[in-house]
């Protein structure tokens, strides 16, 4: 299990050797009316060499207000199940889809980055535990949301990371953190719009 902030995230996603520090990816755009579809390359290098890889879609019908971003965060800064808790009540603002079986997108929402956009995606479960199968898996409890990033820009393929099993706090300094279920990071390449 390892712990990042959110901007830590954005930073991995540098296009073109610029870093994202500046980008928050709680910070709101507004409700945009157009539904949208990506589509990515799943993979996740594990600890004993072995690779895994599968097709990743995310349907967006809806996107976050600044009211919703705001509630959002007070329920982060609650801690405990009161982001789940907050997310699960929520509409379904989409689904993200790895293998056979959706997962609804409770919050969504895109900012502009440079000439792309960095898009958030957060579930009121998880996507999956990877590694959850593994001998010596820790307990899954706790782990109750998903949180899939895409940087996109409209010339090129995005890349992007995935949380599927995470706790998400706020940390002393006001930083989103969330603290992955498995230690291998899930990443993204050639994400696309369709």
């Amino acid at each position: 299990m390892h712990s990042r902030t959110i901007f830590e995230r954005l930073r991995a996603l540098a296009v073109g050797g610029v870093c994202l520090m500046t980008a928050a990816a709680f910070l709101p755009q507004g409700r945009q009316g157009t539904a949208e579809t990506y589509t990515a390359d799943a993979s996740v290098k594990r600890a004993n060499g072995s690779q895994a890889s599968a097709k990743l879609t995310a349907a967006v019908r809806s996107w976050a207000s600044d009211a919703e971003r705001d509630a959002l965060v007070a329920a982060v800064k609650q801690g405990g199940t009161a982001a789940r808790d907050f997310l699960a009540k929520r509409a379904d603002a989409g689904t993200i889809q790895v293998g056979a079986d959706p997962t609804p997108i409770k919050y969504a929402y895109a900012r502009s980055v440079g000439s792309g956009r960095l898009i958030t995606l957060v579930t009121a479960q998880p996507i999956h535990y990877v590694g959850g199968d593994a001998p010596g898996a820790k307990p899954k409890a706790g782990y109750d949301l998903g949180l899939v990033l895409l940087q996109v820009d409209g010339s090129a393929p995005g890349t992007g990371e995935v949380a599927p099993a995470a706790k998400v706090k706020v940390d002393d300094k006001g930083a989103i953190v969330t603290e992955d279920y498995g230690a291998d990071a899930v990443r993204l390449t050639n994400v696309v719009k369709k």
